[in-house]
């Protein structure tokens, strides 16, 4: 699934975020991410689909972020996957504890297909990204990193945003070589700080 390729309708939206609070509440329960048949979802739901699931406190600081740049299973079973392993698999923080789960936020960024951005040089990069709008996974060799286009409001400055993205997958920040690899992907993203 892809966000350029299909939109997800509110109806929709409700039901992924709902989903990824029950994975939560089960994991609470009984250690593991609740189970799901994707013949019981929507149609559109059950295409496979690539998602992160970010956890926020409610004074907007990170609880817990996981998901996947690859479309490998259906979108509802991702949810409630990444729903639960950011709850209690994320190397960041412990494991969420019950009297945590009324507050944090659930939010989720389904991804698009990512897409080879061919350049030859950070500057040319910097030309070609759309802040606010473009997340990047670069890859040289071993070394991986993704920013999710949410990170853009954090790290508004291209130049900064690219660097952070470098440091992240392990180069320095002025890392730049032929071989470096650059794909660039699009989120529909939503949360439960949406009324």
């Amino acid at each position: 699934m892809s966000s350029t390729e299909t939109s997800i309708t509110p109806a929709n939206r409700q039901m992924l975020l709902t989903l990824g609070r029950d994975s939560i509440r089960e994991g609470l329960d009984s250690g593991h991410a609740l189970a799901v048949d994707p013949q019981q979802w929507p149609e559109v739901l059950q295409q496979n689909g690539a998602s992160f699931v970010t956890l926020n406190r409610l004074d907007g600081s990170l609880r817990g972020c996981i998901g996947t740049l690859q479309a490998h299973q259906p979108l509802v079973a991702d949810v409630a996957e990444h729903a639960h392993a950011a709850a209690f698999r994320d190397p960041r923080f412990p494991p969420l504890a019950a009297d945590e789960f009324e507050k944090v936020l659930v939010a989720l960024s389904i991804l698009s297909t990512p897409q080879a951005l061919p350049v030859t040089s950070e500057a040319e990069l910097l030309a070609n990204i759309k802040p606010g709008e473009d997340g990047l996974i670069l890859e040289e060799g071993a070394y991986r990193g993704t920013f999710l286009p949410t990170v853009w409001e954090s790290l508004p400055e291209p130049l900064d945003f690219v660097r952070q993205l470098k440091r992240k997958a392990g180069l320095p920040p002025d890392y730049w070589s032929p071989t470096l690899t650059i794909r660039r992907y699009h989120t529909e993203s939503f949360g439960e700080y949406e009324s």
